[in-house]
């Protein structure tokens, strides 16, 4: 069986989505082919999210804000899960994508768009790092490789509640 890919999606494509993508690859290499896009991708990567990645040991390298529409039509990869990591409690509009995969939606605290000094930032960068991991710990842990799309859709939505409201506002 190949890598299972994974597609993490969220507006801009600079911060939640990089984060997961070379987290999951760091963490699931072989087993896991990650990827990201945005539905309105920056054009750029955060430089907190490449200086977190970085203190965390992940590489950088390859990373890129870029659109959602490398992975839909002909000649793109075939995918077995998209995760939308936008902020809906924040009214910020997930991107919708249609194909063969499992989705879920496992919403996160932007931390682009914490305000302040570059201390306080990071720690919304080191924050949200901290869990995604725990997420992505929680998708190793699941024998994908054997499960029905229901199972796996179910198993999914259940480590998406598990939530970063307990102290996200202490960051900002």
């Amino acid at each position: 069986m190949h890598p299972c890919r994974v597609l993490f999606i969220c507006t801009g494509n600079s911060a939640r989505s990089i984060l997961s993508e070379a987290t999951l690859n760091h963490l699931g290499k072989g087993r896991f082919e990650a990827f990201s896009a945005g539905s309105q991708p920056t054009g750029r990567v955060n430089p907190y999210a490449l200086d977190e990645l970085a203190s965390a040991g992940i590489s950088c390298e390859n990373l890129s804000s870029k659109s959602w529409d490398q992975f839909v039509g002909e000649g793109a990869p075939p995918l077995d899960m998209v995760i939308t990591v936008c902020d809906s409690a924040a009214n910020e509009p997930c991107p919708v994508l249609f194909g063969n995969f499992v989705r879920t939606h496992w919403g996160l605290h932007d931390p682009a768009a914490v305000k302040g000094n570059p201390i306080a930032i990071s720690a919304a960068f080191q924050h949200a790092h901290a869990l995604i991991t725990y997420r992505l710990m929680a998708l190793l842990q699941l024998p994908v490789e054997t499960m029905t799309p229901e199972a796996l859709k179910w198993a999914l939505d259940g480590i998406g509640a598990i939530s970063d409201d307990d102290d996200s506002e202490d960051v900002a």
